[in-house]
């Protein structure tokens, strides 16, 4: 039996209670987060690739497996696939008229999602982060977070390897008067800013609480407030980075998503 993943227990938790709109959405979330392999018809050329398509009742679909191993059980043997984010894949197929078969006769996350859904996951995803400069002047005990929110922003950021050292939790009073919750990266990695800022957007937009909203600071590691927010704040530990040497594979950059033959 092979070793449930997130996606595995995002999807029983959606499959165990039908009527939780909070399932439902925590579940898309994970399919936006997770890394899949969307299987080929042949290998990838620069940016194009060419995926498999089926046709079962609902409409045309590709094909996609959230481990390698389950790609290749489902296709008896190596089979050419392009690895990209749920995300990436999403706003791949939106407009397409194609929807996703997902683990299908290889996992107990197997589900098709139509290409209705996956027009509806793009635009979860297409706000992105507002910037603003402002300086945060107090910090209190961050309260008031909805249980369910924190447990998603800590797997979320769990599978951001090396992108931040750790981030602090709390509540903040701005120069300006404002108040809210900060969330404060450490020793975000060059570049990772928009990552991680869009990370934390996407667990808001799919929490199912219309007025959540978190701040995003990134702070240097010897930046002395960091002393203040770690007097009162809610730690969460990035892991750090696997060594792996891997060639670029098309759909790694959300920059620059691979493009449909």
């Amino acid at each position: 039996m092979t070793e449930m993943t997130p996606l595995d227990a995002a999807h029983a938790a959606m499959e165990t209670a039908p009527g939780d709109e909070g399932a439902r959405l925590r579940f898309y979330e994970r399919l936006a987060a997770s890394e899949l392999c969307l299987l080929l018809t042949r290998e990838a050329e620069g940016d194009r690739i060419d995926p498999v398509v089926i046709a079962p009742e609902g409409g045309d679909c590709v094909l996609a497996f959230d481990t390698e191993a389950r790609l290749a059980e489902f296709a008896e043997g190596p089979a050419p696939y392009a690895a990209l984010s749920g995300r990436a894949l999403a706003g791949m197929l939106a407009g397409q008229g194609l929807g996703l078969g997902l683990n299908l006769g290889v996992a107990p996350s197997a589900i098709l999602l139509p290409a209705q859904a996956m027009d509806w996951l793009t635009e979860m995803l297409s706000e992105a982060p507002e910037e603003v400069a402002v300086r945060p002047v107090e910090f209190r005990v961050p309260g008031g977070l909805p249980e369910a929110v924190l447990r998603a922003l800590d797997a979320r950021l769990a599978g951001m390897a090396g992108m931040a050292r750790a981030a602090w939790l709390v509540a903040a009073r701005y120069e300006d008067g404002a108040q809210g919750h900060l969330l404060g990266f450490v020793g975000a990695a060059p570049g990772a800013e928009g990552a991680l800022a869009r990370a934390v957007s996407e667990v808001l937009a799919f929490s199912g609480l219309e007025a959540a909203a978190l701040d995003v600071g990134f702070f240097d590691a010897s930046d002395p407030v960091l002393a203040r927010m770690a007097g009162c704040g809610l730690r969460f530990d990035l892991p750090e980075p696997e060594v792996r040497v891997t060639p670029a594979a098309p759909g790694s950059d959300p920059e620059r998503p691979p493009r449909l033959r």
